[in-house]
């Protein structure tokens, strides 16, 4: 097996990849390889958006896009602005694979499947000449002179400039922090929160906007939530979750959320709505028609959470009654008793400290000749398509760099 490179890149996932497809694309006289500690390939990639791959998110303003970057909104700005989410489309568009707008902004194959993907890197690197090397799990990275040298568990390996895109690896980011780099300790980021509170014990599925906060801190989020038979989850749980993945950690998953089912709407103008129904559909029977935009289940539910009897009408409502209500609608208190992570797709925060870095070509400022992309950088994102952006903006500053 030939030992010797121009350019090594430790991790065969998405950044890695396209690192070293852009490279050879621009340099095709360099000598490329990839080494992958597993027997597979790209494994993230196949299951990614449940078997289909969400490429991207059709946000095509880097100052919008760094928006959804909880770590590297601000490292990210610059990068976006030399390779963004419609360079994406059109790098894949050239490489014979279309992509296509879901309603949400996520962005996959036109043929649904993550394999389309799998089968374009593939055979770029043929094309290309890129050597694969499977099995290959680099032990320790040594910096001579003028070249890299990198023992894995089979094969000791030189190379002038190396690439590392191992993502959330503890063993590379020891291997890294031996030569110098800090690592911010990883904690999980995008999980949902177990509460067991009967006011949701029947409401699994349910599904409503609202305003989320973490009780005595400036944590909140707004988006969808989700009931669960665990607790919440939902784009605006995962929102929160992500941008407050180091304080709940810190708290370790034991906290109150506050949610305000009406979004935008105060306690005190709540309770002034609800005096006026009460004298307009005095009649009427209150938890049987919900005068807000939420479900009937979860408006029942909460009627019942006030101490209102289910057949009570809104004439026969008491002033400690009605402020109940006005409560739960805008501040109902669950206590989160842990989390669970969210489908496969097990997201950290935390890696290669970012001010380590150099954003205009992702080198190392600590090593020359050493190149970092993708999640193993204190870089993560929310949700739709902005990790795997992420991914593709550093292997392509790396390729200009080179």
């Amino acid at each position: 097996m030939d030992s010797t490179f121009d350019v090594i890149i430790v991790g065969g996932g998405a950044a890695g990849f396209f690192s070293a497809i852009n490279i050879v694309e621009k340099n095709p006289k360099l000598k490329v390889a990839i080494l992958e500690r597993g027997k597979e390939v790209l494994s993230k990639v196949r299951v990614s958006g449940g078997g289909r791959c969400n490429v991207t998110h059709a946000c095509f303003v880097p100052n919008e896009l760094v928006k959804f970057y909880p770590r590297g909104e601000k490292e990210l700005r610059g990068p976006f602005h030399q390779f963004c989410s419609g360079d994406t489309v059109a790098w894949f568009e050239e490489h014979g694979v279309s992509l296509k707008i879901e309603d949400d902004g996520r962005m996959f194959p036109s043929s649904n499947s993550s394999q389309t993907i799998i089968d374009c890197f593939l055979a770029a690197t043929k094309k290309l000449g890129i050597t694969l090397l499977t099995s290959q799990s680099v032990q320790s990275i040594y910096k001579a002179d003028l070249y890299w040298k990198i023992e894995t568990n089979t094969h000791q390996f030189v190379c002038d400039k190396l690439v590392v895109t191992t993502g959330s690896n503890l063993k590379i980011w020891e291997v890294l922090s031996n030569l110098g780099h800090t690592i911010i300790p990883p904690v999980p980021s995008l999980f949902t929160f177990n509460i067991n509170d009967k006011r949701l014990k029947d409401l699994m599925g349910i599904s409503s906007f609202a305003q989320v906060a973490v009780k005595e801190t400036k944590l909140s989020a707004t988006g969808p939530l989700l009931i669960t038979h665990w607790g919440l989850s939902g784009p605006g749980i995962l929102r929160l979750s992500a941008w407050g993945a180091r304080l709940l950690a810190e708290k370790k998953y034991q906290f109150v959320i506050r949610v305000n089912w009406l979004i935008e709407e105060t306690l005190e103008d709540t309770e002034n709505v609800l005096k006026n129904l009460k004298l307009e559909h005095a009649k009427k029977i209150v938890s049987k028609y919900s005068p807000f935009n939420l479900t009937q289940r979860l408006w029942e539910s909460l009627v019942v959470a006030s101490e209102i009897a289910k057949e009570t009408k809104w004439a026969d409502l008491s002033k400690k009654q009605l402020q109940n209500l006005a409560q739960q609608l805008t501040q109902s208190e669950f206590q989160v008793e842990g989390k669970s992570t969210f489908k496969e797709e097990f997201v950290t925060a935390g890696g290669i400290d970012l001010k380590e870095i150099h954003f205009k070509t992702m080198e190392s400022k600590l090593h020359q000749n050493l190149y970092f992309a993708g999640e193993i950088l204190n870089i993560d994102a929310l949700t739709g398509g902005f990790n795997f952006q992420n991914a593709w903006t550093g292997g392509f500053l790396i390729s200009q760099a080179m």
